[in-house]
């Protein structure tokens, strides 16, 4: 599956187009992480755990998306962006989505 955040595949030409597909995950904190992202808070520095967190949480709704995709027929997803909100105190929601295409 060919992925980018651009309208066209470069070299390519786009054959069908069969419309937006998404993917999206809602994670929450972690007690442990929180202690840990507390104390870190007091001397500066990354907040690995949240950092982990989130790439795990782009990853998957990533995976989603691509998963979609290829149930209609895509090879290619084009204009992929990512999205988050909260959805409530605590848990925040990763939407990833693009333009599935067929291209050559």
């Amino acid at each position: 599956m060919i992925t980018t955040n651009i309208e066209t595949v470069p070299g390519r030409t786009i054959l069908e187009h069969y419309g937006i597909v998404q993917g999206s995950t809602i994670r929450a904190k972690h007690v442990g992480r929180d202690i840990a992202a507390g104390l870190k808070n007091l001397v500066g520095g990354e907040l690995r755990g949240y950092t982990e967190l989130l790439q795990e949480a782009r990853d998957e709704a990533f995976s989603r998306m691509v998963d979609q995709a290829q149930e209609m027929g895509a090879n290619a997803v084009v204009n992929v962006r990512f999205a988050t909100s909260s959805v409530t105190s605590g848990a925040s929601e990763i939407l990833c989505y693009g333009t599935a295409v067929l291209v050559e």
